[in-house]
């Protein structure tokens, strides 16, 4: 592991002292180290090929400036990963960079918590202008990027009317899962088998209308989920 210093190291042209890549492709965790050290002159570069590894090095000493995060990591499931990442590191600037770059994805990252989106393919130069745009306390997304129209996340009072359906078990689930909780950490929280998570998950999908778990915490997140189910329990 890389080791744990007292301080952080002078702040580079960018202004970023310490920055973290999360992504498991070895070639590409070190072309990206290389930009973040040549074009903007950060010196302390960490990286974790999981993102468990990535939590721990993001809570070490001394904390990240600005975070690079795969969304395709051995132990995450779509957006699942950018959402836990955000509730450990707060308002750190974390960059998405993925190869599934369609419009639809990028809002989703975007309303997730994202500060930005840069498609993997992309040049040297779209990765610095991303993060001198973020750092300026902007959000960054792709040349030629258009928001959704027709984003059918929210009919808010068919989706307040579907959160509604939830029992109180599955409302509870859904809030762990919002939480960024693994299948087997709700089990182990509301002492049920991971068999009947599983089981509620199911449901809490079809209920929702929703294809998977990213999309139903998105649901939730823009519906206000705790105000809506407040008197269900």
């Amino acid at each position: 592991m890389r080791a744990v210093k007292d301080q952080a190291p002078p702040p580079g042209a960018s202004g970023i002292r310490v920055a973290l890549v999360i992504d498991d492709h070895p070639l590409f965790c070190e072309a990206l180290t290389l930009t973040l050290r040549t074009a903007l002159s950060v010196q302390d570069i960490a990286t974790a090929a999981s993102l468990a590894e990535g939590i721990e090095r993001a809570q070490a000493a001394p904390t990240p400036d600005i975070i690079l995060l795969d969304l395709r990591l051995p132990d995450t499931d779509g957006l699942d990963g950018l959402i836990r990442l955000r509730k450990v590191v707060g308002e750190t600037p974390i960059i998405v960079i993925s190869s599934l770059s369609d419009d639809r994805m990028i809002a989703s990252v975007i309303k997730a918590g994202a500060s930005g989106f840069v498609p993997k393919h992309s040049q040297r130069a779209v990765f610095v202008e991303a993060i001198d745009r973020i750092l300026a306390g902007h959000t960054y997304t792709p040349e030629g990027y258009v928001a959704p129209a027709d984003d059918e996340t929210f009919d808010e009072d068919d989706i307040i009317e579907r959160l509604r359906s939830l029992t109180a078990q599955q409302a509870r689930i859904l809030e762990l899962v919002c939480e960024g909780k693994l299948n087997k950490q709700i089990a182990y929280e509301l002492d049920i088998a991971e068999t009947t998570v599983k089981a509620h998950l199911t449901a809490i999908l079809r209920k929702l209308h929703v294809q998977s778990r990213t999309q139903a915490v998105l649901i939730a997140q823009n519906a206000r989920f705790a105000a809506i189910l407040s008197g269900q329990r």
